[in-house]
């Protein structure tokens, strides 16, 4: 064995102001009490780097690393300072940068400019022992194809300048734009390398050997490989975790020389492709795997089949099974990346994030003792609203869950008996195929934060408005066709498109009651995956949902301002009621019992004060809607009816739709909401919403949408065919989850008969990207386990000013079945109390 293969790192830290938890520039004082046989400078002087002692064993390595942050911390502490081992400092700005005072570092501002300017991030390096130089740059090539997954277990760097750059190590995409970063590209020897060196020096664009920033390379200082691809690890363990596979894969590539097997030789910008992708999702998405002709994997399936592939050099140099336990603990409670968004979403803040990183920087290997027991039956997953990676609460969700498991499996038992029994007694129910069903409950709750909740406020209320806007223009004036934003045939062909209700008065409000399906992503980040805006359902559902809640787990502990779901109810009166002349009244005009929402209808109705009708109910005397037994004038018709109103006809066949839509085109009657909605919420006009916003709005969207192809597109169509069962596809009129195919649930034969109907009639079509939905712990036989859920929220305007739009102080989450992505009622899904905790402006 040529190789020694002993063990040394090198660690960058940044150092933290502990009172404005930022970047503090104060490196120069602190490295002046430190020595310098263990301790340096850096480019900035945000960091101090440490360099281990050479050691020989994992543990070894763990204890100098120990040894040297305590070191750092004590001395910091002294100052007021943290250290935070993270790739990127999750509060640092562009601003933060302070050039460290030396001729080198000052010529190479000078050089690089922006390149210098921005390097506010932090690495660890791990050495080792390779003296034979030849065989350094032969093992530096062999195991280029295992990086990624190196990188993506180190991942932590996921905000960059204050904001979520939705990568997991944004240090990686910063780093690779030095000119020398990256991998060399074919080496004969040592010597080749050393010449390639001088190419590079003679030609200017690095200054000496010390700017080799390549992913691997043999040590400018010492007689080692090193590996130079990772972001700084908060954890020591994930350091080791790092160490340890690196050293097995030096040793398995001298192996490998030594049983004279060729080298696999990627080409460059494959290599670059996987080192991108692991920096893009880390844990949580895919990597490239080490064959000739690289394919994507899942990422921890990928970290199982590299530790696996080694494990009989692992067993040889004696670290099987620590490194074995290390990979399933990191693959059970994410990376750095995964945790450092667990931790702002909890309260939207990323000073919170800073002290976690500073936390378990300064903590133990393993990281910080959880404070709670653990759910050892939970089946963690990344994404989970309620439960960390550790499979301990979240701390917004403690309470509840404290409460849940104090229950005990009795407890659970008779509150879900006592929950059915409430669902009966109150007809709650939902119709599903003609036939009505119970609306099934889980008892478990889920919490939407005041920053969360802030958040969607401002998006969808600006969504709303730009739908309203669109709504008016194209029964209008349709400046959007004129300019050519749009073209005709997406919107005067659309499913939704209705003639008649060019008929309706200027000015009147459209879309006055807008509902909004949202889903949250595994980062925490918010998405809008649907838009309702011909008879958005739920109200009636969430504020009933609350009351079972009071009946059934009245001792639940609930958080402060907790928003009452049952204020939607005077907000949708005055909605309704906006529109109407004096002396008349607002009425719901339902389908009748028959309708799936027959429920919701007859709540809302009683709740808001309105006067309840179906199509019999109504009559038309002298152009003016009225309730046929009493006589009551109707100013207002919220209309929640099965078919647009002018086909709508009584049980006698009398055209009464017709009847009405002659008054409110004579303005007679308001109508809440006006047929030929449905051309704004088809599935097709959803993805051109961003582009309503900035037509109509002149602002820039404040949530996103789900990437979306409209079929009818030919190049589009052409793509999605080749991905169906990577995709989405939806019928652009469904509803309820009707034709919704999920292509990675789907088997062969769903996916080619999805194949054929959309060769058939491509218009009739979209396909989304699949977003990874969070999940919320739910109740199965008595037991808590995550299960995926959407939101659905609701707009209410009141007339066109922007102050006219409100967010109604409730939602309606929906849980999909176990195994599934789908949530609707009609599907097997289910619901949750939403316990939405109100912003500061909302209580005053």
């Amino acid at each position: 064995m040529a190789a020694a293969l002993t063990l040394g790192a090198e660690e960058e830290l940044h150092l933290i102001d502990l009172e404005r938890w930022q970047l503090a520039a104060r490196a120069p004082q602190l490295l002046a009490k430190l020595p310098r046989e263990n301790f340096s400078a850096e480019i900035q002087r945000t960091t101090v780097e440490t360099n281990t002692d050479v050691v020989t064993t994992l543990d070894g390595l763990r204890s100098e690393l120990l040894r040297l942050r305590r070191r750092v911390v004590d001395v910091a502490a002294k100052e007021g300072l943290g250290i935070a081992a993270v790739g990127t400092a999750p509060r640092s700005e562009f601003r933060d940068f302070e050039l460290t005072a030396t001729g080198r570092y000052g010529r190479m501002q000078e050089q690089y400019r922006l390149l210098v300017d921005e390097q506010l991030i932090c690495g660890t390096q791990i050495h080792v022992g390779v003296a034979d130089r030849d065989l350094a740059v032969e093992i530096a090539q062999r195991i280029a194809p295992r990086l990624p997954v190196l990188l993506a277990l180190s991942a932590s760097s996921p905000y960059w300048n204050g904001l979520d750059t939705g990568y997991a190590s944004i240090r990686t995409i910063i780093w690779q734009r030095w000119p020398s970063a990256g991998a060399t590209g074919p080496l004969a020897d040592a010597a080749a390398y050393d010449e390639l060196l001088q190419d590079l020096i003679a030609s200017g664009v690095i200054a000496d050997a010390k700017m080799a920033y390549f992913d691997v390379r043999p040590s400018a200082h010492a007689p080692t490989l090193e590996l130079r691809i990772c972001d700084a690890c908060p954890l020591v363990d994930d350091a080791v975790l790092i160490a340890g596979l690196f050293r097995a894969m030096v040793r398995d590539a001298e192996r490998s020389i030594e049983a004279g097997a060729p080298r696999l030789q990627r080409a460059l910008p494959l290599h670059r492709a996987g080192i991108w992708q692991a920096a893009r999702g880390g844990l949580t998405g895919r990597l490239l795997d080490d064959s000739e002709h690289p394919r994507p994997l899942p990422a921890p399936e990928a970290v199982r089949r590299l530790v696996g592939d080694l494990r009989d050099t692992l067993e040889e140099l004696g670290d099987w099974e620590e490194v074995a336990e290390l990979a399933e603990t990191v693959l059970a409670r994410g990376n750095s990346a995964d945790r450092q968004r667990a931790a702002f979403v909890q309260r939207g803040d990323l000073a919170d994030v800073m002290r976690s990183v500073v936390e378990e920087t300064q903590g133990p290997a393993s990281g910080p003792i959880p404070t709670a027991p653990a759910l050892r039956r939970y089946r963690v997953r990344a994404g989970d609203e309620g439960i960390d990676a550790n499979a301990v609460a979240r701390p917004n969700y403690r309470p509840v869950v404290d409460h849940v498991r104090s229950l005990g499996a009795g407890g659970i038992v008779e509150r879900e008996a006592a929950r059915d029994v409430w669902t009966e007694q109150h007809s709650f129910d939902f119709g599903v195929a003609g036939t009505k069903q119970p609306f099934r409950v889980d008892l478990v709750p889920r919490l939407v934060q005041p920053y969360e909740w802030a958040e969607l406020e401002a998006g969808l209320t600006q969504r709303a408005r730009a739908i309203e806007a669109f709504l008016a223009d194209v029964y209008g004036e349709r400046r959007i066709l004129a300019d050519g934003v749009l073209p005709e045939s997406a919107v005067l062909g659309a499913p939704g498109w209705l003639a008649a209700a060019t008929r309706l008065p200027p000015g009147v409000l459209r879309a006055p009651i807008q509902g909004f399906d949202l889903v949250r992503n595994e980062y925490g980040g918010w998405r809008v995956l649907e838009d309702n805006v011909r008879n958005p359902s739920g109200v009636a559902y969430a504020i009933a949902i609350r009351q079972l809640m009071d009946a059934v787990v009245p001792d639940m502990p609930r958080p402060d301002h907790l928003a009452d779901p049952a204020t939607a109810l005077e907000q949708l009166r005055r909605t309704v009621l906006a529109g109407a002349k004096p002396g008349t009244r607002g009425a719901l005009l339902s389908s009748g019992e028959g309708s799936s929402a027959w429920f919701e209808h007859r709540r809302l109705a009683d709740g808001a004060g309105l006067l309840l009708a179906v199509p019999t109910d109504l009559a038309v005397d002298g152009g003016t809607v009225v309730q046929r037994t009493t006589g009551d004038r109707i100013g207002s018709l919220y209309l929640r009816i099965d078919v647009e109103l002018p086909d709508l006809v009584d049980a006698d066949g009398r055209p009464i739709g017709a009847e009405v839509m002659d008054v409110a085109a004579a303005g007679g009657v308001t109508l809440v909401n006006a047929p030929g909605n449905g051309v704004a919420d088809d599935k097709a006009m959803y993805r051109s919403v961003p582009e309503l916003i900035g037509y109509y709005l002149d602002e820039r969207p404040l949530l996103e949408s789900v990437p979306t192809y409209r079929l009818g597109d030919e190049t589009e169509r052409q793509a999605v065919l080749e991905r169906v069962g990577e995709l989405v596809t939806k019928p652009v009129d469904g509803s309820g989850g009707r034709g919704v195919l999920v292509g990675p649930a789907a088997d062969a034969a769903e996916v080619a008969l999805r194949r054929a109907e959309i060769a058939e009639h491509p218009a009739a079509w979209v396909a989304q990207e699949v977003v990874s939905l969070s999940s919320v712990p739910s109740l199965e036989e008595g037991l808590l386990q995550p299960r995926h859920v959407d939101l659905r929220a609701f707009v209410y305007a009141t007339g066109h000013r922007k102050r006219d739009y409100r967010l109604a102080d409730l939602a309606l989450t929906r849980v999909a079945p176990e195994g599934s992505l789908v949530v609707n009622s009609s599907r097997g899904g289910g619901a949750k109390d939403t316990w939405v905790v109100l912003p500061e402006h909302r209580l005053r």
